[in-house]
């Protein structure tokens, strides 16, 4: 028996099909192994050895993936083709006592019959340059988290945490937040004069310049001088600019760029697209024909295409759609600086599955997923788009005018995808007159209308993920779990579509900004990813690099944890009496929400649930029933209460006694 050993649950069906028998496919459901909860687990003074233990959660898979592994003659980790999943084959290589330098590591970027054999019959040893990038990364953000996050909580409230990049990515939305609110409003008017020549239809041409120069109305009063020297003067066509533009398809998708555009054109939130993109990674249930992947690899920041896909989409086009729409040479894309290229672009693994093919057979999100995807890869690859333009430059007296014109010629690849946004320039007109330089043309009407200028829009999901990878914060893999992890810290919440920074937001940002300025400096947190970068390239040493971060960090915890400073929300006094000691109660914010504190504590440490909707959830204790046992220890009567797991025997004699004995007979709990 092979053993092949992957991530996700989701695909095992999948591999299985494509692998037949002799072969058993086994998921782990993510990583067996990490540094444990609620310690540190680096020794910062032993060059930043992290200590990792099985996952608690996982000792069952453990057990079960070693029994199996004890039965294989063969072992191939099949892990995901990105340095998360490199690290996890590390970690099981561990756990079976696999060597890391043995030929076992297997990769494949996309979950095809052809891909996953050519996977299997060419393993690899694992890269320890990936293993040491992902090491970097976690050794990293367990520093900042478990060293920054006490201090949130000792100087804002309890139950707070900080990241290295959720902080910069927090930072980013509360700074957009502030633009907004320091945002002054500049009035404006556009003005637009109606022409026609010799009776032809009339056309709207907008105000441009004046004296040459580019002008705006700012105010009524302008607008009025403005029509009182327009009066009787002559509209002339000043010079006319007519050319073919072309319009180059868009890239294929990368991870941001679809979340985007899953957002803007079909609705689907952040969390939605992740979920339904690795499902038709993974694999789907089409019906008739089981477990189907139907996409490449969909965490990459690559719009790199595969020669063999290329040419497999060119002859698909020449064949759909006829030979101009192919392109006389392969479309490229050039790849971000910031962009690790390790992966393809995000494309449907074959164009003969079309989405037309798949409807009603799949569920609904993963269809128009899907057809997104496949739309946007099969455009990337195809001719560009050609349209006849005009430019029409209209003089009357010092003010110039401008309209444009657009007339298609040939589609090309928006037979097929139509891009982000479309053209709704305020001067273009579809319909113009042919004009000619020196054209006098008759005056119809004028019309002018109010505007004022706007803040920056909020961020979308999308377009916070996209301003994510724009400056290099975070990478495919992380824009999902850290916008996510945001939401559930309350750091940040919905407003429609929006996002904006809730108060808790603005004070944890305030508070890292004064403390931590380099963890919170979007160019460090690039910088730092650049340096993750050439660990995964063998050109640095990860625990160099943990290092040159650690000094001036321990030095900045060191301030704060060393000053008064804080940023707490005074206690919000309520109506409920302290029935223990008379003063009224307080609201407290804790791990699972508000709930009501006594302020005399540590005298007094009377609390009291709330629900949902801040009502009192009252404690139901049931009286304690008479029994016929004595204390073992001190010979007085107990009595049967219950507990959290089930009844027990309590001594009467409490507190002086703490004797308490479960119902099986078995004595425990403090004794005197």
């Amino acid at each position: 028996m092979k053993l092949v050993i992957i991530e996700g649950i989701g695909k095992v069906k999948t591999v299985e099909k494509y692998l037949g028998k002799g072969y058993k496919v086994f998921a782990t459901k993510g990583h067996i192994r990490d540094l444990p909860e609620k310690t540190l687990a680096v020794n910062v003074n032993h060059d930043f050895e992290p200590r990792y233990e099985i996952i608690p959660s996982k000792h069952e898979v453990v057990r079960e993936m070693k029994e199996m592994a004890q039965k294989a003659d063969e072992i191939y980790l099949c892990t995901d083709p990105d340095r998360e999943g490199e690290a996890i084959s590390w970690h099981i290589a561990y756990v079976l006592d696999i060597p890391p330098e043995k030929p076992v590591r297997a990769v494949f970027n996309e979950i095809s019959e052809r891909a996953v054999k050519n996977g299997l019959a060419h393993p690899r040893a694992i890269d320890i340059n990936l293993v040491d990038a992902q090491q970097a990364r976690r050794v990293l953000d367990r520093l900042v988290g478990y060293k920054i996050s006490p201090v949130l909580c000792r100087k804002i409230q309890s139950n707070l945490s900080a990241g290295r990049v959720q902080s910069v990515t927090l930072r980013l939305v509360v700074e957009r937040e502030r633009e907004i609110q320091n945002f002054k409003p500049e009035e404006y008017w556009n003005f637009y004069s109606f022409l026609s020549k010799r009776g032809d239809s009339t056309f709207k041409s907008s105000l441009w310049s004046k004296n040459g120069k580019k002008t705006k109305l700012k105010n009524a009063d302008e607008v009025a001088a403005l029509k009182e020297y327009l009066d009787g003067k002559d509209y002339i066509v000043n010079k006319v600019t007519k050319k073919i533009a072309k319009s180059h398809a868009l890239p294929p998708f990368i991870t941001s760029s679809m979340q985007q555009d899953a957002l803007n054109k079909l609705g689907m939130p952040l969390s939605t697209t992740t979920k339904v993109a690795q499902t038709l990674y993974e694999g789907v249930d089409v019906k008739g024909e089981g477990k189907v992947a139907l996409v490449t690899y969909i965490r990459t920041d690559s719009t790199r295409v595969s020669p063999d896909a290329q040419r497999a989409a060119r002859a698909f086009i020449a064949k759909k759609f006829g030979d101009k729409y192919v392109p006389e040479k392969p479309n490229v894309y050039a790849a971000k600086k910031t962009a690790q290229d390790a992966h393809e672009a995000i494309r449907p693994i074959t164009l003969d599955r079309s989405p037309e093919d798949l409807k009603g057979r799949i569920g609904a999100n993963e269809y128009k997923l899907y057809k997104l995807i496949y739309d946007r890869f099969l455009a990337s690859q195809m001719s560009e788009a050609l349209s006849n333009t005009v430019s029409v430059d209209i003089a009357c007296g010092v003010y110039g005018f401008k309209v444009n014109g657009k007339t298609p010629i040939f589609p090309g690849h928006t037979v097929v995808y139509s891009g982000y946004t479309e053209d709704n320039e305020e001067d273009s007109s579809d319909k113009l007159p042919s004009l000619e330089e020196g054209d006098r043309l008759d005056f119809k009407e004028y019309k002018y209308e109010q505007k004022f200028t706007k803040p920056p829009a909020r961020f979308t999901e999308a377009s916070l993920v996209k301003t994510m990878e724009d400056k290099g914060i975070g990478r495919p893999a992380t824009y999902t779990p850290t916008v996510t992890l945001l939401f559930s810290r309350k750091y940040i919440e919905l407003d429609g579509k929006f996002i904006k920074p809730t108060e808790l937001g603005f004070r944890v940002t305030d508070m890292l900004v004064r403390y931590f300025p380099d963890v919170m400096d979007v160019e460090f947190t690039a910088e730092m990813e650049r340096k993750l970068d050439e660990i995964e390239d063998g050109g640095k040493v990860w625990q160099n690099v943990i290092s040159d971060f650690y000094g001036d960090f321990e030095r900045e915890i060191a301030i704060a944890q060393g000053d008064s400073f804080n940023l707490r929300s005074p206690d919000e006094i309520s109506d409920v009496r302290c029935e223990k000691c008379g003063r009224l109660m307080v609201y407290k914010q804790g791990k699972f929400g508000k709930f009501l504190a006594c302020p005399n504590y540590p005298t007094c440490k009377n609390t009291k649930t709330l629900d949902k909707d801040g009502k009192i959830v009252e404690k139901h204790v049931e009286p304690p029933r008479k029994s016929d046992e004595v204390c073992p220890k001190c010979g007085k009567p107990m009595v049967i209460r219950s507990g959290k797991y089930g009844d027990f025997l309590a001594c009467t004699g409490y507190p002086k006694c703490k004797t308490i004995v479960n119902l099986k007979g078995q004595s425990g709990g403090k004794k005197n």
